[in-house]
């Protein structure tokens, strides 16, 4: 289905959920409208984490509908989370959405960062599931991976070249979360809104869940993608080296998230 999503693995599920924040999700998803009693899309949905806290939401008087274009991430969130308010449908939403139903509230969180030359069009396509007067809201990072403090200027330097090159080669988009605000506006949505704020916010020592997060990027692109990196030998060295500075405490890293949500007319 599709193109390979760039950070397959078999490890991918364990990363997602492990950066999921269950009260973040929450608090985004109540500010930008969505209520007891809606039918709820979770686009992008992974292995269903994101999809069941959504549920939560909108109680039994609602619905739940996890959308991805992987098999394995589809079965395991039916398997883990499939109930029956809650079910996952097989798609690629690169691809028209029309036999996945109409809803009141359509939610896509960190997927258009893997679609730089597309994103305008998936996010016009998750539009299209949307009832009129019902609520888009797109979550995305920018800069991403970008902004650190502490970091070598050999580091700094391969560490920008990789993102460079990613950008042309896997179509990654490091900015993709300071276009969603335009996204919204060039499809006509009504009554936007948008937030900033920190998705990474690392300092002093380093959590688990940080250094697995991190690590796993930078080992699964490494393998995926042959990017040239000024002043290393390879993607070891490098490796070794970014995850030296990271796990020092005196590091500081930080990555902004912009959340953007608007009512289709």
């Amino acid at each position: 289905m599709g193109r390979e999503y760039i950070m397959e693995s078999t490890d991918e599920a364990r990363r997602l959920e492990m950066k999921t924040d269950a009260s973040v999700v929450e608090a985004y998803a109540t500010r930008a409208g969505l209520r007891p009693g809606m039918r709820v899309a979770d686009v992008a949905c992974g292995a269903g984490l994101t999809t069941s806290i959504l549920a939560r939401i909108v109680g039994d008087a609602g619905a739940a509908v996890g959308v991805d274009a992987s098999p394995e991430r589809i079965e395991e969130a039916r398997k883990r989370f499939g109930d029956e308010r809650t079910s996952f449908a097989l798609r690629d939403f690169l691809e028209p959405l029309d036999d996945v139903g109409t809803f009141d509230f359509v939610w896509m969180r960190f997927a258009l960062e893997y679609y730089r030359k597309e994103g305008f069009d998936i996010a016009r396509n998750v539009s299209s599931l949307l009832r009129e007067g019902g609520i888009l809201c797109l979550v995305d990072l920018d800069y991403n991976c970008l902004s650190h403090y502490g970091i070598s200027a050999r580091l700094e330097n391969a560490l920008a070249s990789a993102m460079r090159q990613l950008e042309e080669a896997g179509d990654f988009d490091p900015y993709a979360g300071r276009k969603l605000y335009s996204h919204l506006y060039k499809m006509g949505y009504q009554d936007i809104k948008v937030e900033a704020g920190a998705h990474h916010l690392i300092y002093g020592k380093l959590r688990e869940t940080d250094e697995y997060n991190w690590g796993k990027k930078i080992e699964v692109l490494s393998k995926k993608l042959k990017v040239d990196l000024p002043g290393y030998s390879g993607p070891q060295e490098f490796y070794e080296d970014f995850m030296a500075f990271f796990r020092d405490p005196g590091r500081f890293t930080y990555t902004p998230v912009i959340a953007a949500w608007g009512r289709k007319a």
